[in-house]
């Protein structure tokens, strides 16, 4: 139980995180390479502190993480709080790939019986 309720946790925060578009957009930016505050903050008209706000909601989420490069603290894009909730989704889409799967059954049903209907009207 303590498991499954760590796992939510972990899928509340990542799914709080991806919530806003400037951290999609981060994360984003991420996925091409380790980038610096002043560059992740390059793209955005928000104030630098602003950024930092993200990141550590972003940090908090375990999305990405923080490096050290001399001077440098670059942030880095990490994958297996995004893996976890793909997984999480992935059931959702079998599910609705089902449904419409059943959807596009009856409807060819429906118009194979709109077409025998049509045939022998004439």
């Amino acid at each position: 139980m303590l498991a499954r309720a760590m796992a939510d946790r972990t899928l509340n925060s990542t799914f709080a995180a991806l919530a806003d578009p400037t951290r999609r957009a981060i994360l984003a930016r991420l996925a091409s390479g380790d980038a610096s505050v002043a560059e992740l903050a390059r793209p955005f008209s928000m104030s630098q502190p602003a950024i930092s706000k993200h990141l550590k909601v972003l940090e908090h989420a375990g999305l990405i993480s923080r490096g050290r490069d001399a001077q440098r603290r670059p942030r880095r894009l990490e994958g297996k709080p995004l893996a976890e909730a793909t997984k999480w989704l992935e059931r959702y889409r079998r599910f609705w790939e089902g449904n419409y799967q059943r959807l596009d059954a009856l409807l060819e049903e429906l118009k194979t019986d709109q077409r025998k209907r049509g045939s022998t009207k004439r």
